[in-house]
């Protein structure tokens, strides 16, 4: 499933950078729970906030996208 795979690469992400879900959800001004939802692979993040969340954690853009191409 796709959402398994981008809450994945979200969660490796957030814990390298020794985030806390709480700690990454007010960087972008949402809540906790959504990234939640995106790690247990119940949701993904709307395409509005892939650029923004690819900078919070430093990863390429390209490789939340791929995701969102296959869905």
């Amino acid at each position: 499933m796709q959402n398994d795979k981008v809450g994945s690469i979200i969660r490796k992400a957030r814990l390298a950078h020794n985030m806390t879900q709480k700690q990454l959800a007010d960087k972008m001004d949402i809540s906790d729970k959504a990234i939640s939802k995106w790690e247990c692979g119940a949701g993904k993040p709307d395409i509005c906030l892939i650029l923004e969340l690819s900078n919070v954690l430093g990863i390429d853009v390209r490789e939340l996208l791929k995701v969102y191409e296959k869905s």
